[in-house]
Parts: structure tokens; sequence; C-alpha cells
């Protein structure tokens, strides 16, 4: 097997399918990470040494150290990738899919993103308010404190919805198009904009290009996941795969983030709920269009819903992905 066709289908698909199906049912170890870490902390970390050492100066300096910073991060993250995919190439096909499929895992975050969303519905039952508060602060930046009931279960599906596109139908997009080191350059660029992207006197310029490019790498999983949710939508018994493509048309394109309307509308529509509008983060209030003309007054039964509807779509996923790898095998 030559290592080019790891990094393209049907290869690149087959590792994606099994990535997904591991990832699914194993989640991240916890012994391993404790005994290594997590890429996205090794990621963090060399953003944090790049931001220390080159974001300082006037702003042009700060914006054109930030461009660097990106070149430096993608070129060590895909760099490492793609010697790991030639490496696994050389054990022969039979031993490459499963080596890769298995690193790739580590990418996607479908066990995860499920079990913090459910604990917000767990914990706002058992503990109330102060429960939930504690749970939601663990997946959104906003002031848990300005929350009642109702924001917190819309925060915690809002969360499952834009994590779902960002945090596994983007990687497994870019796995399924280029393999480990499409979904290692895809997790840099996120992670970089979830540290340094933000639009503060220290990052607006330094984390300009990390914010830019990433908006541009999560546009194709953005309207992916909205059309996923939308589908699983049509197989749910009380979802609305219509009302989701309503809100979805109307509503998505209004949202302050290019790409994080797209699931929210469908979710929102989908559900028969009212998501984003204006939010605070620490002191800062944000003003944003609600996604959804339905309830804003959620429940943690609206949350177990939105949960039921993301197990829909996540298994739709897989089966693309394998149909896709099938298919490209079989041509």
């Amino acid at each position: 097997m030559d290592w080019t066709d790891l990094i393209r289908p049907p290869g690149s698909l087959a590792i994606l399918a099994l990535a997904l199906a591991v990832e699914a049912a194993s989640g991240y170890p916890a012994a391993l990470y404790s005994l290594l870490g997590h890429p996205v902390t090794w990621i963090g970390a060399l953003i944090g040494r790049l931001d220390r050492g080159l974001n300082r100066g006037d702003p042009q300096r700060r914006r054109i150290a930030g461009v660097a910073a990106l070149a430096i991060l993608l070129l060590v993250a895909g760099g490492a990738a793609l010697a790991l995919t030639r490496l696994a190439a050389l054990t022969g096909p039979a031993a490459a899919l499963p080596i890769l499929a298995l690193l790739a895992a580590s990418l996607p975050a479908q066990r995860s993103l499920h079990d913090h969303v459910a604990r917000v519905a767990r914990d706002l039952r058992e503990e109330g308010l102060t429960g939930g508060r504690r749970a939601v602060s663990m997946i959104v930046g906003r002031n848990p404190e300005s929350l009642d009931e109702a924001a917190i279960c819309r925060a915690a599906i809002e969360s499952l919805s834009e994590n779902f596109s960002d945090g596994i139908v983007a990687p497994a997009f870019w796995i399924g198009a280029l393999g480990l080191p499409g979904g290692a350059l895809y997790k840099a660029i996120n992670t970089a904009d979830s540290m340094i992207g933000h639009r503060t006197p220290r990052h607006e310029a330094f984390g300009w290009a990390s914010a830019r490019l990433d908006d541009f790498v999560n546009l194709p999983a953005s309207r992916l996941t909205a059309l996923l949710i939308l589908a699983a939508a049509a197989l749910q018994p009380g979802a609305s795969a219509r009302e989701g493509w309503v809100a979805l048309r109307r509503d998505a394109r209004h949202h302050r983030s290019p790409n994080a309307g797209w699931p929210e509308a469908a979710m929102a529509g989908a559900l028969g709920l009212r998501l984003a509008g204006p939010r605070i983060y620490g002191e800062m209030r944000v003003e944003d269009s609600w996604m959804g003309h339905g309830r804003a007054e959620a429940a943690p039964a609206d949350i177990e819903r939105a949960l039921t509807l993301y197990r829909s779509a996540c298994l739709l996923l897989w089966l693309i992905a394998a149909s896709l790898a099938a298919l490209a095998f079989l041509s």
C-alpha cells in the first residue's frame, strides 16, 4: 500500500468509519489521557508557547505574528500526522487502516460531548440550579450565575448543536477528505480559534488568522451538520424535520457566527424551541438573533430530546462514512 492511498478515498473514508465506531464505543480512555494526555492538549501547549513568545507589539505586528504562529502550528500538526501515516503504511494495508483509525479516533468527541450535555440534565434534576449551573459551566463560556433553568437548558442544547458541528462532523469531514493529516490540521485550527481567536485586546490581532481560517474550514461541516439533524428529526417521533428546515432557512444566516447558526437553527426548529438570542459572557452582554420561533422555556426533558436526536445524527454520519467507503472500494 502506498502511503498516499491513506490520505484519500477510499482509504481515508475507511479510516473515518472505523474511527467513528471506535470513538463512539469507547471515547478517549481516561487511563490513556492520564498517561499521555490528548492531541488537543499537545496542540494547546504549542499554541500557548507561540502566544507567549510571539504575541507582542502593535496590532499590525501582532497580526503578522499570528499568521506566523498559525503556519508553525499547521506545519507541526500536519507534519506529525503525515509522518505517522507514512510509518503506518509500512505495516501493510491490513494493519495500517486500524492503526490510523485508532489514532484518528482521538479527534472527534461523540461520547464526551454526549456525556457532558447529559450531565447538565441529570444535575439539574438532582441538584437544581446549583448543579445545573456547575455542569453547564463545563461546556459553555457564558456566566452561569446569570442563567435560570430554561437558560441552562438552552445553553446545553446550543452547545450540543454547535459542538456536534465543530467537534464531530468537521473533524470527520476532514479525515474523510485527507485522512489523519486532514483531521489533525482541522483540530489544530479549531483549537487555535478556541484559545486565541477571541476579540479581546490581547488576541484580536494575534488570533485574527486562526479565527478566519476556522470559519472557512467549518463551512462545509456546519451545513452538513444541519442536514444530519434534519434527517434525524425525520426519524424521531416528536421532532419535526419540516420545522427544522423552516428555521434553518429563515434564521441561520442571522446568527452572529457564520457557522453556528446552521446546526442551532436546525435543532431549534426540529424540537420546537428557541435557541441563541441575547447571552451574557462574563460581564458582557452579547446581542444575537433567536434561532427558531418555538418555546424559550426549555426543560431537562428537552435536553434529553436533543440528545436522542444527536445520537441518531451520529449514527447517520457513521452510515454515510461506511457507505461511501464501501462504494469507493467497489468502484
